[in-house]
């Protein structure tokens, strides 16, 4: 008779930017025995540790992680690459581990685990450099109007204001001649763990003040200098980020300091909103306030193997 093995449990932990992930993280796989997998797409890059917020050495150290500090800033990495090496990496780890953790913010890359991308197609590199000239040569609103015409039903429902979106479209069309909305099925992917999804929220006052002073935080930490020292990656994805972008702005004597550290402040807040947003869709999140920490640990011992 054929033996089954069991189902693992891979717990996700999940909430907005500077909500108190990686400290409750760390307690959590302390109870499970078990290591972090990072589900944050900037954390995966190296030599952006105050920026990111990642996990220090010192917390690797008592909790092992995976998808920290694994790429130097000029490696392209994507979604759909990390879909498939956090799946490998939890069918690995889950025959000796039974339960799992998964924590992050990062919307697409929890997605693509619990969920999976549809196959979208490797883009050709003619097609990504021409597009590239033309955004820098006629800017956003004329590829903007050439997706209208090409795919509307994306059109209707991407984020028109940003440009890798926008560009995107366009270099799957132009590689595969179909268009972008024709590979958004949206029909989530059979995994063979379990997924038990666990949310940190709280007010939004507190959370933002919260936010404001981890931004003050980063900067007396060193974020300028860390910035100042990756000037000649500055114009790579990996850099495309809250943080460095606005201490750019400083350090090319557009802006003060203070007036760089309340524009990270107000952007940062933006992108909690928006994650927010995007987990309030999902009802099979429990959700708790991170100062709870036996609440969240209890709720977890209640449903691990």
């Amino acid at each position: 008779m054929t033996e089954h093995r069991k189902q693992a449990t891979l717990f996700v932990l999940l909430g907005p930017t500077g909500i108190g992930k990686t400290e409750l993280a760390i307690q959590i796989a302390q109870l499970l025995g078990c290591p972090v997998i990072n589900c944050d797409s900037r954390q995966i890059y190296r030599h952006v540790d105050i920026g990111t917020a990642a996990p220090t050495q010192e917390q690797c150290a008592i909790a092992q992680h995976h998808f920290v500090r694994m790429l130097e800033l000029d490696e392209p990495y994507s979604a759909a690459q990390y879909e498939q090496d956090a799946i490998s990496l939890i069918s690995c780890l889950s025959s000796s581990h039974p339960n799992l953790l998964l924590t992050g913010g990062s919307m697409m890359y929890l997605d693509a685990v619990c969920n999976g991308i549809d196959d979208i197609p490797s883009i050709a590199p003619e097609v990504r450099t021409e597009l590239k000239a033309r955004y820098d040569t006629e800017g956003l609103d004329s590829l903007r109007a050439e997706l209208r015409l090409i795919d509307p039903e994306y059109y209707a429902a991407a984020d028109l204001r940003n440009p890798k979106r926008i560009i995107h479209a366009l270099e799957v069309y132009y590689t595969s001649g179909c268009r972008y909305s024709s590979f958004r099925t949206r029909t989530s992917k059979e995994r063979d763990f379990k997924i038990v999804k666990v949310g940190l929220c709280m007010e939004r006052a507190e959370h933002f003040a919260r936010i404001n002073a981890r931004v003050d935080d980063m900067v007396s930490k060193g974020l300028v200098d860390e910035a100042r020292s990756l000037t000649e990656y500055r114009h790579l994805n990996s850099m495309n980020t809250v943080g460095y972008k606005e201490i750019y702005q400083y350090l090319d004597g557009n802006w003060t300091l203070d007036f760089a550290k309340d524009k990270i402040k107000k952007n940062t807040r933006d992108y909690a909103k928006k994650q927010m947003t995007w987990f309030k869709h999902d009802a099979n999140i429990h959700w708790f306030h991170p100062n709870n920490a036996i609440d969240v640990k209890n709720y977890i011992a209640r449903n691990a193997q």
